[in-house]
């Protein structure tokens, strides 16, 4: 359940673990308490990972999610920024970027007072040569950061890993969306990056991580919307008889 303290135009303001924090349209999270802006599975490079494969996409989802990037830090303006893991594609993905997008990133990370990664599964050793910091897990008060969910209880943990989305249906027709998933306790960020998928927040995996469906802040054009569980229906759905 969101306990829900404001709304503004592109953002929403809800409690975690006695904390404050803003959920952007974006889909990165403002932590006020300590300055500091989280963002989720940027997967820079993915499309240069395909094109290798000969699955052939355009090759600019970098550019794009670094030009989206900028935008939230440039309105935000935080002190730090915490990219929670799956920041790059693979290994390889940093070798890949283009020198300008190499330039533009490094711009970004040395503007902060503090930047920091978080490992992830497909970036368990993230380049330094970019700048900032990297870290296993990060502790903000009553908040732990980590890529991938622990099992049972995990109050103030914020990660990624599972690219949550919502399908709402109403009035006829349904929406799909990239969504914060939380039950209260604990927090999914959606993913970032400009090619990454989303998982149902009512699949298994996600379902598994909270005990139930969760509550949703789902990423709209203009403003983020509180849901709640009994408003999302899986991909497939199908309507019960009797």
């Amino acid at each position: 359940m969101i306990r829900q303290l404001e709304k503004s135009a592109d953002q929403l303001s809800f409690e975690l673990a006695g904390h404050r924090l803003f959920a952007h349209r974006s889909g990165a999270l403002f932590v006020p308490e300590f300055d500091a802006l989280i963002v989720s599975d940027l997967h820079f490079e993915k499309g240069s990972a395909y094109a290798r494969s000969g699955q052939m996409l355009p090759p600019y989802d970098t550019r794009e999610t670094l030009r989206r990037l900028g935008e939230v830090v440039e309105q935000i303006d935080p002190a730090c920024v915490i990219a929670l893991g799956d920041s790059f594609h693979d290994l390889d993905a940093a070798g890949r970027m283009s020198v300008e997008d190499r330039g533009g990133l490094k711009a970004l990370v040395n503007a902060r007072e503090r930047w920091i990664w978080i490992e992830g599964n497909h970036d368990p050793e993230p380049p330094e040569d970019l700048g900032g910091e990297i870290h296993h897990e990060l502790r903000l008060g009553n908040l732990v950061l980590r890529h991938e969910p622990e099992a049972g209880a995990a109050r103030g943990e914020i990660c990624g890993h599972l690219h949550p989305c919502a399908k709402v249906r109403g009035k006829g027709r349904a929406v799909r969306r990239f969504a914060f998933a939380t039950n209260g306790d604990r927090l999914i960020m959606p993913a970032f990056g400009a090619y990454t998928g989303g998982l149902n927040v009512c699949d298994d995996a996600i379902v598994a991580v909270f005990g139930e469906v969760p509550s949703v802040m789902v990423l709209g054009r203009e403003q983020v919307h509180a849901i709640s569980p009994r408003q999302l229906v899986p991909d497939r759905y199908r309507t019960r008889t009797r």
